[in-house]
């Protein structure tokens, strides 16, 4: 290459490299470059996900039976220091939701599902028979129902309790049988207690659904408020959870004073 050409070369390639910066300058002071609003629209595209649910739905027995040697006393302090435990719990990953169906004389929703944060707590009475089966039910239409429970939720915690024999008899066997076999109901973390000499351990058992699972023992009321600690302990630890969906939290076997 002569001289000329050379220098040529070296003059054609300053023009080009001249061109580029003067664009890059331009797009860089541009009106668009600069606007506020330019630069909030790139913001607010960056939207921190919310958290997804963490259900716990309670059933609970509230048949005349519970009146006795301060049961639904018991039971009513448990379950409203479990809610007040659930409103502290804070984490970007889960929130707690909780639910609380009851069964005496009739079934219903005494808690209706909700973020644990807002669920206000009223006393529970006890009179009538003990229709778990009818309760059965309505945990199932509402772990499985989309518009209560929605499909990002994680799996659901759900516990029962109660200290006699379903009626009439044999009136839970196939409400039981068709929330084990529902989607959610069936991968659902169970829990059961079993409140004094007459509850029927082998109704608690199908409904845990697992031999090696255990139906835990209230002998004494006090036990009930314990039982419902180790509850919150368990939902808490799993909402800290890098994975809320594993429920191989270690569960006491033996004695579970806490």
């Amino acid at each position: 290459m002569g001289w000329a050409s050379f220098n040529e070369d070296n003059e054609s390639r300053y023009h080009n490299a001249t061109i580029i910066r003067k664009r890059e300058h331009d797009a860089m002071t541009s009106p668009e470059k600069q606007s506020p609003a330019a630069g909030a629209s790139k913001l607010n595209e960056f939207v921190v996900p919310s958290a997804r649910p963490l259900p716990v739905i309670v059933l609970a027995d509230v048949s005349g039976s519970m009146q006795s040697d301060g049961k639904i006393q018991a039971l009513n302090l448990a379950v409203r220091e479990m809610i007040a435990t659930f409103q502290d719990e804070s984490d970007l990953r889960a929130e707690i939701h909780v639910g609380v169906i009851t069964f005496g004389g009739k079934s219903r929703v005494h808690l209706p599902f909700g973020p644990a944060r807002n669920a206000s707590w009223s006393d529970l009475g006890a009179s009538g028979g003990t229709p778990l089966g009818e309760a059965l039910n309505l945990a199932r239409e509402m772990v499985e129902d989309r518009s209560v429970l929605p499909s990002r939720a994680y799996r659901p915690t759900i516990v029962l309790v109660s200290d006699g024999q379903p009626t009439p008899p044999g009136s839970e066997v196939e409400p039981l049988r068709e929330l084990l076999k529902s989607d959610r109901g069936g991968k659902a973390f169970r829990m059961a207690l079993a409140i004094g000499a007459d509850a029927d351990h082998a109704v608690l058992q199908a409904f845990l659904a697992n031999p090696e699972a255990r139906v835990y023992q209230a002998d004494e009321a006090t036990r009930i408020r314990q039982f419902f600690q180790l509850v919150t302990m368990s939902v808490s630890a799993r909402s800290r959870s890098t994975n809320p969906n594993d429920t191989s939290a270690n569960l006491p076997n033996g004695d579970w004073d806490l």
